[in-house]
């Protein structure tokens, strides 16, 4: 049985409060499509990004060019994958240390006496999302604009391919034509 394998910031087998670094490449799913599928198959959700990791089918003749895009739409999954996990886990950092600093400036402990984990309201949390999102506005304005080049690129190559194979298919209709 075939292992399905993608690049992402994440090892699966870190414990949920380990915090990875950019070290951390590769992860192993569990995934794994059948073995005479044709089609790209989608897995289940990845634990950190929250995105859902494609295996793309590799046709036994595949041209060049297919290739190409079938690549530069992995190395698009990947990129976008390792952006995910690593923003998510920032903002799962950041929010725990601005719910702690708040807890402890109203003299608070992070649990309540009953064991559970003590929260801030709605409005409070507001203020998070707000300096959150300001202070990664630079990085997700970079982010959405890498994330258009990207798809325009895979669209043109996407174009080429099915240029490439109508090229293809009427050069056979003419070759079975002049025989």
């Amino acid at each position: 049985m075939a292992v399905y394998f993608i690049l992402t910031p994440i090892q699966s087998a870190f414990p949920d409060n380990f915090m990875p670094s950019s070290r951390h490449i590769s992860f192993v799913s569990r995934f794994c499509p059948p073995r005479k599928s044709c089609h790209d198959w989608i897995g289940p959700p990845d634990k950190y990004s929250n995105l859902r990791p494609v295996h793309f089918y590799i046709p036994e003749n595949e041209s060049p060019l297919e290739q190409k895009l079938r690549e530069l739409r992995q190395e698009t999954q990947e990129w976008n994958q390792q952006f995910w996990a690593n923003q998510n886990l920032t903002f799962l950092k950041e929010k725990e240390k601005f719910i702690d600093s708040r807890l402890k400036a109203k003299g608070l402990e992070l649990r309540a006496e009953s064991g559970q984990k003590a929260t801030l309201n709605a409005e409070e949390m507001a203020d998070f999302y707000k300096e959150f999102l300001s202070k990664n506005f630079q990085k997700h304005m970079y982010y959405n604009r890498d994330w258009y080049k990207r798809n325009f690129a895979i669209t043109f190559f996407m174009g080429k391919v099915a240029l490439e194979r109508i090229w293809n298919k009427l050069r056979l209709k003419r070759k079975k034509t002049s025989n």
